[in-house]
């Protein structure tokens, strides 16, 4: 597929809603090598200071919620980037109010300043099954396209990286426990890589072939839960034993699970577990992206960097991307 045909025709002004998190932190280097100003809204700016280390991005304390709040700073702005999703309900982050309530109110303050363009981060089979998270993601999707904006709605399978919540989280239940009662260990997922999530956002950020466009993301390998955590279990040179769980005892565990520090599995990621996390429309296809492959990256994925380091990293890595990967600009 030609690809030059998403390539922006300038470099634009970008307002990054969930810019602070694992994707958001991964994207932001990508879209600077393509030129882009990208303003990022955080409840504390003072704590993701260290993203300012990347040419033309500026960090702001915001309330996201607050419709005025959005509305100043998407004034002069060219399109808003929504990454902010929970997978876990805590104190008074609600799976409604951070899914359907704000992708409203962000519809909203778009519409009044003037942006027409909305990216929108969403989920494999969302609006499906019976886990709340799916179904608000499904009932943002809605949101969105009965906004009169012109949207891409982007719906990645599991996603892996460098510090990611599935590779670390299970390479560190693994290291603590001799034994790792799974629930749902039958589930299918394909996990894609944070970076061919963030290629494909950042080759649609101006397309305008990509408008009005949903892509599914996953990676080329389906792999059960279980086999996951065995991967994962060998790549980290551990001895454990796996043991898979009955629904009845796996409900059981996720009910446990809630009341643990951290959350390692909830009611809501059991049911959501119920429906395989696959898709049936190759995104990274369409967008002429390489998929790679999990079992490929696991040894590299169990020694992150963090922090400062990996935003440094990431810094350097801007004029590399700029010319291996800047799309050509118009004059």
């Amino acid at each position: 597929m030609n690809t030059s045909r998403l390539a922006p025709l300038r470099p634009l002004h970008l307002v990054m809603l969930g810019g602070t998190g694992f994707v958001g932190t991964q994207l932001l280097p990508r879209l600077v090598a393509h030129g882009h100003r990208i303003s990022v809204l955080s409840r504390n700016r003072e704590q993701h200071r260290a993203l300012a280390v990347l040419p033309g991005v500026s960090v702001h304390s915001a309330d996201v919620y607050d419709r005025g709040v959005l509305l100043a700073h998407l004034h002069g702005a060219d399109a808003a980037i929504n990454l902010v999703g929970i997978l876990n309900e805590t104190g008074s982050a609600r799976f409604r109010k951070a899914h359907v309530d704000l992708t409203a109110t962000l519809v909203a303050a778009c519409r009044e300043a003037g942006v027409r363009r909305l990216h929108q981060m969403s989920s494999l089979r969302a609006g499906e099954g019976k886990s709340m998270y799916l179904i608000t993601r499904g009932e943002a999707e809605r949101v969105v396209r009965a906004s009169g904006l012109q949207w891409t709605i982007y719906r990645p399978s599991v996603i892996f990286g460098r510090g990611d919540g599935l590779v670390s989280r299970f390479a560190a239940l693994l290291r603590q426990l001799p034994v790792l009662p799974l629930a749902r260990p039958h589930s299918k997922l394909a996990p894609v890589a944070v970076e061919n999530v963030c290629a494909a956002i950042a080759q649609c950020v101006a397309s305008p072939a990509s408008i009005a466009q949903t892509y599914e993301l996953y990676g080329p390998e389906l792999l059960e839960l279980i086999r996951i955590v065995r991967m994962i279990c060998a790549a980290a040179g551990l001895r454990r034993l796996i043991l898979p769980l009955p629904d009845t005892l796996g409900y059981l565990q996720a009910r446990i699970g809630e009341l643990l520090p951290g959350k390692p599995i909830s009611v809501d990621n059991f049911k959501s577990l119920a429906l395989d996390s696959i898709g049936q429309s190759d995104g990274l296809a369409a967008l002429g992206i390489a998929p790679q492959r999990f079992s490929a990256r696991l040894p590299e994925l169990l020694h992150p960097q963090h922090g400062h380091a990996a935003l440094l990293d990431a810094a350097r890595r801007v004029s590399g991307l700029a010319s291996a990967d800047r799309p050509r600009l118009a004059p």
